[in-house]
């Protein structure tokens, strides 16, 4: 195969990140990929476009895992990286459509949108096997595991915070005067789709396993266990009292139902929420995202501290090796913190290692 990862190094994968998520590994994880590589495979038929193709039901699952296959086939894993299929190509919060949502792409990204905005009394989700969308995630991943064989990571699709699913059926707005207009309403409806939410992720983990080698989502951290990165960035609107009475109960049966989580801190407004999230006991990490226009990552020390203080792990999104180097400055350590996925050009490998080298990898 054109791809360049032996079983080897997925035993170094396997091993460091089960002791990053113990607390033993004395570094930092640090995932790098370079692009550039000779793919040594003929072209595929389609160029990648992650929800583009996902979307376009007319490509077949073969010949979305074969476009990405080629992509695989001209990078390099350096460091803590690893090959890995990023299942957000279905769209951020994909359990909408799974319950009976709109998908469109015709922007060129994946959103969701309720057929009907109806009362929530009238609303009721409901499992349906035959869902076009549940189905294209299923057959996508089972042409993976078919044509890699456990050499690439496939992770799961990013399924959507519970609450954030119901404002694509309600529209945010709606939903806000329904914490104070229907609350018993919401709650019901919450714990419903919760419990849908689960059975997807618990399906899509069976249809994965025990080809996959291991578990991921978007966060593209490895893990040798059922992991997931939950969020609700509708919390972002509420206050605190709103966020522990509507959204801190299922978060928190979430927490404690999978084995490792990493919650998606999106923007100042979830920052009033952060001292209660950090009591939760099955949350392992944080991942904190300003937002735009915002201060930059290395500009939160107190939000790192704290999070560091209540015993949770850390991910950096995305902003690379002087970010890494201030946050670890104010936490006083790299131990627990794991830098998002790093790309780069093959030309620059050397200098990479030297770089990787300086961290203890």
């Amino acid at each position: 195969m054109a791809i360049d990862f032996k079983n080897e190094r997925w035993q170094e994968i396997k091993k460091n990140y089960s002791k990053w998520w113990r607390g033993e590994l004395e570094r930092p994880l640090l995932p790098v990929y370079l692009t550039g590589k000779d793919p040594e495979r003929d072209k595929p038929k389609y160029i990648y476009n992650e929800q583009i193709m996902f979307a376009d039901l007319t490509i077949t699952p073969e010949e979305f895992i074969d476009s990405f296959d080629y992509e695989l086939s001209t990078r390099v894993f350096l460091g803590d990286g690893f090959p890995f299929l990023n299942m957000m190509c279905s769209g951020p919060g994909i359990v909408a459509a799974f319950l009976g949502s709109n998908l469109d792409c015709s922007t060129g990204r994946i959103w969701f949108s309720p057929n009907q905005v109806l009362p929530l009394s009238k609303l009721h989700f409901e499992y349906d096997a035959n869902n076009i969308w549940l189905n294209r995630v299923k057959d996508i991943c089972k042409e993976a595991n078919k044509r890699w064989q456990g050499q690439v990571l496939v992770g799961m699709p990013d399924l959507g915070g519970v609450i954030d699913i119901l404002a694509s059926f309600r529209m945010s707005d709606n939903l806000l005067m329904d914490l104070i207009d229907e609350p018993d309403e919401v709650k019901r409806l919450t714990w419903e789709i919760y419990e849908l939410w689960h059975r997807y992720f618990n399906e899509i983990n069976e249809v994965l396993q025990p080809t996959n080698p291991g578990y991921s989502d978007w966060a593209q951290i490895y893990s040798d266990v059922p992991s997931y990165v939950p969020q609700c960035d509708f919390c972002y609107m509420i206050s605190t009292d709103m966020f522990n009475e509507f959204v801190k109960p299922e978060l928190e049966a979430t927490f404690n139902r999978i084995p490792r989580t990493l919650y998606h801190l999106d923007g100042v407004g979830q920052l009033n929420h952060l001292d209660s999230l950090l009591t939760i006991n099955g949350l392992n990490a944080v991942q904190w995202v300003p937002g735009d226009g915002k201060p930059k990552l290395q500009e939160w020390p107190e939000v790192y501290k704290k999070i560091y203080a209540a015993g949770k792990k850390i991910q950096i999104y995305t902003e690379g090796f002087p970010t890494l180097d201030k946050i670890a400055e104010q936490i006083g350590t790299y131990k627990g913190i794991h830098q998002f996925f790093l790309v780069g050009e093959l030309k620059d490998q050397e200098e990479m290692k030297k770089v990787l080298l300086k961290y203890g990898e």
